[in-house]
C-alpha cells in the first residue's frame, strides 16, 4: 500500500542578487508502508532538500507530494504542523536533544505540544522507552547519556505520537559502528511493524541493509534498488501492539486526522517556560534583579506620594471639621484671592443661603441653611478673616509694667501680626496647645470648664495666637499675659484700632502656625468694632454652614464653583460677565481649604514627577528584558527548530516566549515588592533619625500595581523576540549550531 507519492517535484532555492539555485529536478518516486528506505548520495546532491519536503519543514516547492491521500502543497501552515505532529517522526544525526529538559520530558515534548494529559504522556513515554532500552534513563539529562543512548531517546521522541512516517538524517553519522549496527536494528524492526522508515545517508553499509536503495545525484534520482538480500522479519517486535484486538475494534477505531484541534496549552507553555529559566537561572535572576529595583523604587515614590498627601490631610483635618461648610468671597486676581478677604453684606448672604438651597432642593437633599431666629438656633454662623501684610499694619504690643495701660513704658515688646482670624466653629480643644483655654467658655478638659463664662472677656473674648507669638516671648509661656493689638486699615477712613485683653491660648496646629496670627472670637470683635462705634463698616467675611454629614457638605462644596458673584467688594451688585470673560470674584472654601488644596496639588505633581522618573528606571528595564529575550532566541535557535520539527505551531512557540516573559515580569515583581519593603524600612528608619517624620504611606493595591506594571512590562518586552523566534525557517534553524 503506497503511503508517500512524489511528482514532478522541483525546488528552487533564491539566492542574493536575485539569483537562484535548483537543488531538486522533476523528483518522481513513491514509497510504501513497511518500507526501511535509503536515500543515499553525496553532500550536496540534494538528499537533505527532499526529507525536509517529505517531512514539511519546507512546502515551497512545485509538484506534489502526497502523503495518505493528502497533497502537502495543499496545506495550511497550521495543517502542515499538524502533519509534522501527528504523521511524521524526525531522528537526526546530532539528536537534537533539548539539554535543559529530562530524557521523558525530551520525548514528551511533542505530546505536550498536543495538550495530552499529564498521566497519559508519562505512561506512552516510558513504554517507548522500555522499547529502546532506556527504561532505567528516564530522570537523566542528555549530557549524561552516550551518544548511542542519545540517538535511542531521539527515535523515542520520533515514536510518540505514533507516526506513520519516519525520517532519519545520517542517524549513525555520529555513532560508532558497533552503536550504528544497534540504531539501524531498531530502525530496522520499526519498519518491520508497518511503518515508512526512510533514511537520509551517503554510507553504502548503512544502505545495505535496508530493504530499498534510492540514489540521489545533483538533484536528480539516479538509481532506484530493491535489497534482495532484505528480509522482513515477520516475528512480533518490541514496536508492535503486544495484544491483538477484534477485527471490530479495528475496523472501528476512528482514522487519526491531523486537522484536528491539537494546541499547546497556557499551562504546559509556561511549564515548558520554567524549564527554559531553570536552565539559565543566573541569567534570569539577575535580569529579574534589575527590573525588581525599578519596580520597588516606583512603589516607594507612590508611598512617598501618598504619605506627603495624608499629612497634608491629617494637618488640615487636625483642625476642621467634615461637617462645616466655609464660604467666602475673594477676587480673581493673582494676589487678590490670597491677600483680601472681602465682606459679605446681609443682602449678599441672603443670596447665597437661598442659591444654596434651590440646589439642595433640586438634588433632593433633606437639608436647608437656616440663620436662625431669637427663639430658634440656625446652622449658620460668621467669621472675620484678613491677611493684613498688603491691607494693614496691625502689631501686637506687650509692656511688664502692669500699670501701663497704654503700653508705652516698660519693657515694650512689639511683633507685626500677618492675619487676623476669628476663631472658626469647627475650632476644637485640641487646636489649642498647653491645655490653655480656647474662646469659649463651653470647652472642657477631663469635663471640667476650662473657664467660668463670667471670667470671660466680652462675647467670650480673649486672644489667642499662632505658636510664632513665641518668637516674641522667647521661652516664657505668654500665655495669659495682657497685650494690645492695633491696626490702621489702609485706603477706609478709620481711626487706629485698638483692643486689650489676654493671650488666652496657643493655636498648634493650624496651617498658619509659622506665622503670627491673632485668632478672635467673632462676636467678641463685632462688639470690639460695636465700642468704637464701627458696627456699620464691620460685616462677616465668612459664612459656616453646619451640616448633618460629610457627604452634604461635599455637595454643598460643589455649588460655590456654580454660584454667580452678584455683589462686588462694597456690596453693590455686579453687571453680569461678559460672555468668555473670566468672573472678577467667585465664592470659596476657607483659606485653609484652599492652601490644603494647593499643598495636595503640589504633592501631586511631585509625587507624579517622582513616579515618571521611576517610570524611566522601568523603561531602562524593558530594554534589558528584550535584549536578554532577543539573545536567547539566538541561543535557542536550534530548540526553536526541533519543536517546529514535531509540529509545534507559530502560535505555540510565541506562547512558550511569551509565557517565559510572563514567568520573568511575575519574578521581578514578587522581589521588586520584596526589595521595596527592605528599602522602606531602611528609609523609614533615616527619616525618622534625622528630621523625626516619615511621610510614607502604603496602599493595599499598590503592590498589585506593582505586580501588574513588572507583568505587563515583562510581557511587553518580550513580544518582538518571541514573533521573531515564532517566523524562524524550521531548516534553517537546525541547521543551526
Amino acid at each position: 500500500m503506497k503511503k508517500l507519492e512524489i511528482y514532478g517535484v522541483n525546488k528552487v532555492y533564491k539566492l542574493e542578487n536575485k539569483q537562484t539555485f535548483q537543488a531538486l529536478y522533476d523528483i518522481n518516486v513513491d514509497f510504501e508502508e513497511g518500507e526501511l528506505v535509503s536515500i543515499i548520495g553525496e553532500s550536496g546532491s540534494g538528499k537533505s532538500t527532499l526529507m525536509n519536503l517529505i517531512g514539511g519543514l519546507d512546502s515551497d516547492f512545485t509538484g506534489s507530494i502526497i502523503a495518505d491521500g493528502e497533497n502537502l502543497k495543499k496545506l495550511s501552515e497550521k495543517e502542515l504542523d499538524k502533519y509534522r505532529k501527528n504523521k511524521v517522526g524526525f531522528v537526526f544525526q546530532s539528536f537534537n536533544l533539548i539539554s535543559h529538559l529530562s530524557i521523558l520530558d525530551n520525548v514528551t515534548l511533542a505530546l505536550t505540544l498536543s495538550n495530552v494529559s499529564e498521566k497519559e504522556k508519562v505512561a506512552k513515554a516510558t513504554k517507548i522507552l522500555e522499547r529502546v532500552g532506556l527504561a532505567d534513563q528516564l530522570k537523566k539529562k542528555p549530557n549524561q547519556l552516550s551518544g548511542g543512548q542519545k540517538q535511542r531517546v531521539a527515535i523515542a521522541r520520533a515514536l510518540i505520537n505514533d507516526p506513520e512516517i519516519i525520517i532519519a538524517d545520517e542517524p549513525t553519522g555520529a555513532l560508532d559502528s558497533t552503536t550504528a549496527v544497534q540504531i539501524l536494528e531498531i530502525l530496522k524492526e520499526i519498519a518491520d511493524s508497518g511503518k515508512l522508515v526512510i533514511m537520509v545517508t551517503h554510507s553504502e553499509k548503512v544502505a545495505s541493509v535496508s530493504s530499498r536503495v534510492v540514489e540521489i545525484s545533483d538533484g536528480r534520482i539516479v538509481g532506484d534498488r530493491k535489497n534482495p538480500k532484505y528480509k522482513k522479519n515477520h516475528a512480533k517486535n518490541a514496536f508492535e501492539e503486544k495484544e491483538e484486538k477484534p477485527q471490530e475494534a479495528q475496523e472501528s477505531k476512528p482514522k487519526k486526522n491531523y486537522k484536528d484541534k491539537q494546541n499547546l496549552s497556557i499551562w504546559q507553555a509556561i511549564r515548558l517556560s520554567m524549564h527554559n529559566m531553570l536552565a539559565s537561572k543566573t541569567k534570569n535572576i539577575l535580569m529579574s534583579i534589575g527590573v525588581a529595583i525599578g519596580i520597588g523604587s516606583l512603589i516607594l515614590m507612590m508611598c512617598f506620594s501618598s504619605g506627603i498627601t495624608d499629612f497634608i490631610s491629617n494637618t488640615m483635618n487636625s483642625y476642621s471639621n467634615p461637617r462645616i461648610v466655609t464660604i467666602s468671597k475673594r477676587s480673581n486676581s493673582i494676589m487678590g484671592g490670597f491677600t483680601e478677604f472681602l465682606t459679605l453684606k446681609e443682602d449678599e448672604e441672603n443670596y447665597i443661603v437661598e442659591e444654596i438651597n434651590k440646589r439642595l432642593e433640586e438634588d433632593n437633599i433633606d437639608f436647608r441653611v437656616s440663620k436662625g431666629t431669637e427663639t430658634e438656633k440656625g446652622n449658620l454662623s460668621y467669621g472675620f478673616n484678613m491677611f493684613t501684610a498688603m491691607l494693614a499694619d496691625p502689631v501686637v504690643k506687650y509692656t511688664d509694667d502692669p500699670t501701663d495701660m497704654n503700653f508705652d513704658k516698660g519693657n515694650i515688646l512689639s511683633s507685626q501680626i500677618f492675619l487676623i482670624y476669628t476663631t472658626p466653629p469647627y475650632y476644637s480643644q485640641s487646636t489649642v496647645a498647653d491645655g490653655k483655654l480656647s474662646t469659649t467658655p463651653e470647652l472642657k478638659e477631663n469635663g471640667t470648664p476650662l473657664r467660668d463664662a463670667d471670667e470671660m472677656p466680652v462675647g467670650g473674648g480673649g486672644f489667642m495666637f499662632s505658636r510664632a507669638i513665641y518668637d516674641m516671648f522667647g521661652e516664657e509661656n505668654p500665655v495669659g499675659k495682657k497685650v494690645k493689638i492695633s491696626f490702621t486699615i489702609r485706603g477706609q477712613e478709620l481711626p487706629e484700632f485698638r483692643a486689650v485683653d489676654e493671650i488666652s491660648g496657643i493655636v498648634d496646629t493650624s496651617v498658619f502656625s509659622g506665622i503670627l496670627a491673632v485668632y478672635i472670637d467673632y462676636d467678641y470683635l463685632k462688639a470690639l468694632f460695636t465700642e468704637q462705634g464701627w458696627q456699620n463698616m464691620f460685616a462677616p467675611t465668612s459664612l459656616y454652614i453646619e451640616t448633618p454629614s460629610e457627604s452634604i457638605t461635599n455637595k454643598i462644596n460643589s455649588y460655590l464653583a456654580q454660584i454667580p458673584v452678584k455683589y462686588d467688594g462694597d456690596g453693590k451688585e455686579l453687571s453680569p460677565t461678559p460672555e468668555g470673560e473670566e468672573p472678577k470674584y467667585s465664592y470659596r472654601g476657607s483659606i485653609e481649604d484652599q492652601l490644603g488644596s494647593m499643598f495636595t496639588n503640589m504633592t501631586s505633581v511631585i509625587g507624579t514627577s517622582l513616579v515618571v522618573i521611576s517610570c524611566i528606571s522601568l523603561l531602562v528595564s524593558a530594554m534589558m528584558i528584550l535584549v536578554v529575550l532577543y539573545m536567547s532566541v539566538s541561543e535557542r535557535t536550534k530548540e526553536i527548530g526541533v519543536l517546529k520539527s514535531i509540529g509545534a505551531r507559530r502560535k505555540d512557540i510565541k506562547r512558550i516566549f511569551t509565557s517565559e516573559s510572563f514567568l520573568v515580569g511575575l519574578l521581578s515583581g514578587f522581589m521588586g515588592i520584596i526589595f521595596n519593603l527592605i528599602l522602606t524600612l531602611v528609609v523609614w528608619l533615616l527619616l525618622t533619625n534625622m528630621i523625626g517624620l516619615a511621610p510614607i504611606s502604603y496602599r493595599w493595591w499598590y503592590f498589585a500595581v506593582a505586580m501588574a506594571v513588572a507583568i505587563v512590562i515583562a510581557m511587553l518586552s518580550g513580544l518582538y523576540p518571541a514573533s521573531k523566534a515564532a517566523k524562524l525557517d524550521p531548516v534553517e534553524s537546525l541547521r543551526r549550531e
